[in-house]
């Protein structure tokens, strides 16, 4: 079952341990990709994180308020999961993790500020693909979104020294072949 303090055990500290994680780290770790176990380019962590920054705007909250307000009669606006921003934008990574600070620091006092109730965890609204979601579907995803992404940060700058740890990639299941996404 869905406990919303344990929520906000992740989402609240997602902020501190990207910039713990990330600040004035250079570009060869930041910008640098890994290769997905499909093949596939995988997120950068500075693509993580402008990721993060247009999800923050535009998933979470709103999507939550529209189960509220509205339930199942109105469905979820569609959301673009592949929407990110990239180095190419020229913004410091210092100032896109200002703004996912300053995003989800906004979404956690409003989250805070709606008191919901257990009830409200199983009240429903409908998402464009998956169908009948409950709040509490959404407040979990949300914990164990930044989760991913973490791991995802964690997998692109792990892949950066894949051949430079040597026979120690043998314990280092991170870099085996590819990592799973």
């Amino acid at each position: 079952m869905m406990e919303l303090p344990r929520v906000f055990d992740i989402v609240e500290r997602t902020p501190r341990v990207l910039w713990a994680l990330l600040d004035g780290v250079s570009p060869a770790w930041t910008q640098a990709e890994y290769e997905s176990a499909s093949g596939q380019r995988g997120w950068s962590a500075y693509e993580v994180v402008g990721h993060l920054v247009i999800v923050e705007k535009g998933n979470w909250l709103p999507r939550l308020r529209r189960i509220l307000n509205e339930g199942e009669a109105k469905p979820f606006d569609a959301f673009a999961q592949e929407s990110t921003i990239t180095p190419v934008s020229g913004r410091p990574l210092a100032s896109l993790l200002d703004e996912f600070t300053a995003a989800r620091e906004a979404n956690v006092r409003e989250l805070r500020g709606l008191n919901l109730s257990t009830a409200d965890f199983s009240r429903t609204g409908q998402h464009p693909k998956l169908g009948r979601v409950t709040a509490g579907h959404l407040l979990s995803t949300w914990a164990v979104h930044d989760l991913h992404h973490l791991r995802q940060i964690g997998l692109a700058m792990a892949w950066q020294y894949r051949e430079e740890v040597g026979p120690w990639r043998e314990f280092l299941n991170t870099l085996h072949n590819r990592p799973v996404e």
